[in-house]
């Protein structure tokens, strides 16, 4: 079998997604520790609070540009349909969750974790959406 190779699009998306997930990692760390060792308060405080929240979001921005420029509609289309169930296992199981939480049934989560269930969710349906294509 050939080794099929990288798309300039995926090239491109893996050069700014690992800077953006160590920007990420580097921010998260330093603002967690300036926060429990400097008690900062007011705008420092909010700018710390949401600081770790820019990377992701350059994350996803990532994602869509990825999207948007890889040429081969087949890899574009699977991309989509596992997006779409990681959207779908998201949302339901965020909803779900959220009506136990308010009768006590279950513990608050916090919701910066929404974003990693909405990956690893996609990241799981993308071998499927191939497969099912086999």
């Amino acid at each position: 079998m050939a080794k099929k190779k990288m798309s300039p699009a995926m090239r491109r998306y893996l050069i700014r997604f690992f800077p953006a997930m160590t920007a990420y990692m580097g921010v998260l760390y330093a603002s967690l520790w300036w926060i429990r060792h400097q008690a900062p308060e007011g705008p420092l405080l909010w700018a710390l609070g949401i600081a770790p929240a820019l990377p992701v979001i350059a994350v996803i921005v990532i994602m869509g540009l990825y999207l948007a420029e890889e040429q081969d509609e087949f890899v574009r289309s699977t991309l989509v349909q596992a997006m779409l169930w990681g959207m779908g296992v998201t949302l339901a199981g965020c909803t779900a969750w959220g009506f136990l939480e308010n009768v006590d049934l279950l513990p608050h989560v916090p919701l910066y974790l929404v974003f990693p269930l909405f990956c690893c969710s996609m990241g799981l349906a993308q071998p499927l959406v191939r497969w099912r294509y086999r």
